[in-house]
């Protein structure tokens, strides 16, 4: 377990050089089949081209280490929907328990606001209770289930049609008139 005083971690803006970390980590959700239906990581320019670069951080340990990451992509290409970004954010399995994924999401949520996003989404799977009380508690709100979207390729649920919920965040502070 990382031993840190969460007031005092640093969340900081992800570079290439924190990718061998930050992959690392999106394996461990990939494996575990509760975080995604991606089967394998992408390379860091696949990352890097798909994910908004004012919008991907990762949490650093007192020991340098990168404990956990957020990041947001656009919904579409379409100028109506430039207030609207997917997120993803995962923690290290073993720094899992000591809120780093809530001081990422507050920090996500604030660097999104800055940047005029009205509307963070993502879907998760509904067995993922962790996820869905982080967001539950950092003001997503359940949309729908979305039943049997697509098939699991790994993990646990390999080749089982799986529901995902989706989840959005309205910001307050994004004028929305």
């Amino acid at each position: 377990m990382v031993d840190m005083k969460i007031a005092d971690m640093p969340v900081v803006p992800m570079t290439e050089a924190d990718w061998p970390a930050v992959e690392s980590i999106y394996a461990a959700g990939i494996s575990e089949g509760n975080a995604t239906f991606e089967s394998t990581t992408p390379s860091w320019a696949e990352f890097d081209r798909t994910r908004l670069n004012d919008h991907r951080l990762v949490a650093v340990s007192h020991d340098g280490d990168v404990v956990g990451w957020a990041a947001c992509s656009p919904i579409s290409s379409r100028s109506a929907y430039a207030g609207v970004v997917e997120h993803s954010i995962y923690v290290a399995p073993l720094a899992r328990g000591q809120r780093i994924g809530s001081v990422l999401l507050s920090e996500l949520i604030s660097s999104t606001e800055e940047g005029g996003i009205w509307t963070i989404q993502s879907s998760i799977f509904p067995e993922n209770l962790s996820s869905a009380a982080l967001h539950e508690r950092h003001g997503f709100r359940a949309v729908g289930t979305r039943h049997r979207i697509a098939k699991s390729a790994t993990g646990p649920h390999s080749g089982q049609w799986r529901d995902t919920v989706l989840i959005e965040r309205r910001s307050d502070a994004v004028g929305l008139s």
